[in-house]
């Protein structure tokens, strides 16, 4: 296939590209504005694959997503492209607003289109799978059953409530005009390329820095941590497989608490760096929390499993040391990225 992935250089859309040019035959149009969370170098090999391109546009931008369909012509399309910072959704809500819900109506806009001029045999071919989040469906309490597909949305924050609104376009235009969507909701995501300002990145990184570890509250929310490489293998067999008109809930089945999560990272770091100056958990402060901060996500990924052949590869203390000697071994990377004033940064423990 031709895949229109938009957001591929961002940390999940990257891990994608890489998984598909690794382990795949299909190619890839990679549309990307390059925000601030952008990284060509997030494509390793990918980037000089003669089976990528990257086209630098705006998901919001009518006339630059009809021309990408127009010259490209792609089999399917994976929307990627998003804000996705909670913190900075509390701050800049309105840029939300415009990238995830803007930007998915302008796709589907463009994808219907597209689909409709398409040889009947590629049409009944092309899927359009729309990449979301656990956050729509609010928040869990200590006893309550993890989300699945059935869960209603209730959306907290306004990232989770512009994602929820994407999900509902991408619904209604495959009710109201039959274009085969699919949709893929997940748990928090960690791995390499991860932009620092989340939170097993920002922890880590002040961890080898011996910088202090802000952890919001008493530490007590819970999250389901996936590996980012085991979630683009996820992904990929949602778009090969996925039946249009459905969801799929993709999770790794590893819950932990944000302070657990912290200290973990600590006992991982003691080992594979070691600090001079004492164990890295001396580091961990506690912080005011952040308004409207939802205390538990979990995700049943059973139906899921079931439907891709797919499960998790990494437990969480595995993919956590993979993703620390990633990070140990990559400081060319993350340093600049620290240095560097963003208009707005804030980096906070999101999670």
């Amino acid at each position: 296939m031709r895949i229109l992935l938009t957001g591929g250089c961002g940390f999940i859309g990257s891990a994608v590209i890489r998984h598909l040019i690794r382990n795949t035959e299909h190619s890839v149009v990679n549309v990307d504005k390059m925000t601030y969370a952008a990284s060509e170098a997030a494509l390793e090999e990918a980037a000089t694959s003669p089976r990528h391109v990257l086209v630098r546009a705006d998901v919001a931008d009518a006339e630059a997503m009809r021309s990408a369909f127009a010259i490209h012509q792609p089999d399917a399309v994976m929307h990627f492209a998003a804000e996705s910072h909670v913190d900075r959704s509390i701050d800049e809500p309105g840029a939300f607003v415009q990238a995830n819900i803007v930007g998915t109506y302008v796709m589907l806009a463009a994808a219907r289109t597209h689909c409709a001029g398409l040889a009947p045999a590629a049409k009944e071919g092309f899927r359009f799978h729309h990449i979301s989040t656990d956050e729509v469906f609010g928040a869990l309490g200590p006893t309550d059953q993890p989300f699945t597909e059935a869960t209603p949305y209730s959306p907290r924050s306004p990232y989770s409530a512009s994602k929820a609104a994407a999900d509902h376009l991408v619904r209604a235009w495959f009710h109201t005009y039959g274009l085969p969507t699919i949709i893929s909701n997940t748990t928090n995501n960690y791995g390499p390329w991860q932009f620092p300002e989340k939170l097993v990145p920002l922890i880590a990184i002040n961890a080898i820095e011996g910088k202090p570890l802000p952890v919001y509250g008493a530490g007590a929310n819970r999250r389901d941590w996936l590996y980012v490489e085991d979630h683009a293998e996820a992904l990929v067999r949602v778009l090969e497989r996925g039946m249009p008109g459905g969801t799929y809930c993709i999770g790794a089945r590893a819950t932990c608490g944000n302070l657990d999560i912290v200290q973990l990272i600590c006992r991982l770091l003691d080992e594979l760096a070691p600090d001079p100056a004492g164990p890295h958990a001396r580091l961990i402060r506690f912080v005011a929390d952040r308004p409207g901060h939802d205390f538990r996500y979990e995700i049943d990924p059973a139906a899921a499993e079931v439907a891709l052949s797919w499960r998790a590869r990494h437990d969480l203390a595995q993919g956590l040391r993979r993703t620390l000697v990633w990070y140990l071994a990559n400081r060319a990377w993350w340093k600049p990225i620290r240095a560097a004033r963003y208009r707005g940064q804030r980096l906070g423990t999101a999670a």
